[in-house]
């Protein structure tokens, strides 16, 4: 279980190298586009390994040529990165939401940002959810249902180098899993490509785990 690949295909090779022969269903959340260069090739990636993919916000953005925040760094990078991008077919089969025994999984909760700190004391939840969106990992218990961020794995917020999914095994207990990567072979990718500077101190100034 994993998401927000956003683009970065170094990080999904490692984790699909990392879990080979590990999984029974592979499922992404959303968000496979944008921000990094690969996004095209991430999208093919996961086509052919028969992927589960779930509709995010960025194939949202993709599919109707604009992008709908305000953040200038994001802009930037859709304006960059949404020229390049072919799959539309593809990505307009991504579903909405996906169920397996004991969890619900969908891209979002109310299309909100949940990180680690927030309250959700006015959530309203009737079952466990995994989810991504905000790149950040965690695991939280409301009254009796249990959300599981799975975190990022292209472009993880704590730490830019790790790539952060989950997996249910068939007890349908959630074990957490993070692996590091090389994200200099992205960043000059971004640089050879010509992405704004913008863009790419972004990824250059992220905390990176040693």
């Amino acid at each position: 279980m994993f998401g927000d690949v956003h683009g970065n295909l170094p990080a999904l090779e490692q984790m699909l190298t990392a879990e080979k022969n590990n999984y029974d269903v592979l499922i992404s959340h959303g968000d496979v586009v944008n921000y990094g260069p690969w996004s095209n090739e991430c999208v093919d990636l996961l086509k052919e390994k028969n992927c589960i993919c779930l509709k995010g916000n960025h194939e949202e953005f993709f599919l109707n040529g604009i992008y709908t925040g305000k953040n200038e760094v994001a802009q930037t990078f859709f304006k960059f990165c949404y020229p390049y991008f072919k799959r539309h077919k593809v990505i307009s089969n991504f579903i909405e939401c996906y169920e397996i025994p004991g969890y619900e999984i969908t891209h979002t909760l109310n299309n909100r940002y949940i990180y680690p700190d927030s309250n959700i004391d006015d959530l309203e939840i009737y079952s466990n959810h995994i989810f991504g969106h905000s790149h950040y990992q965690f695991e939280k218990k409301l009254n009796e249902f249990y959300l599981y961020n799975t975190g990022s794995v292209g472009q993880n917020r704590a730490f830019i180098n790790i790539a952060s999914y989950l997996i249910v095994d068939t007890a349908q207990k959630v074990i957490m899993k993070n692996i590091k990567y090389n994200i200099d072979i992205v960043i000059s990718e971004m640089i050879s490509r010509n992405y704004p500077s913008i863009c790419i101190n972004y990824y250059q100034k992220k905390n990176r785990l040693s």
